[in-house]
């Protein structure tokens, strides 16, 4: 029994080590996981606030495109109405 003792407590220091780094990786793993589950809430946030952007960006952008839509239309009259006058004016005084 007296040599086994020995033995005994060199292999329960050995499981103890083992343990001990069983733990410590555990806790790196640990550290790890908080970490990268704060990335993803941090990213989280900032896609529903892209988002927002995104959707308010095609708001402006649609009434933008309105917009340049009816100046082409008033470009477009205001260039007939400039034709149909210079028209006149080179009928109205006989040139052709």
């Amino acid at each position: 029994m007296s040599e086994e003792l020995p033995l005994l407590i060199e292999q329960h220091k050995k499981d103890i080590w083992e343990w001990k780094q069983k733990e410590s990786q555990w806790i790196r793993d640990k550290n790890l996981l908080e970490g990268n589950k704060r990335i993803v809430e941090e990213l989280s946030t900032k896609v529903v606030e892209v988002g927002k952007i995104n959707i308010e960006h095609q708001r402006l952008n649609g009434r933008l495109q309105t917009r340049v839509t009816e100046l082409e239309e008033d470009n477009k009259k205001l260039a007939k109405q400039v034709e149909d006058l210079e028209n006149e004016r080179k009928f109205g005084d006989g040139t052709f």
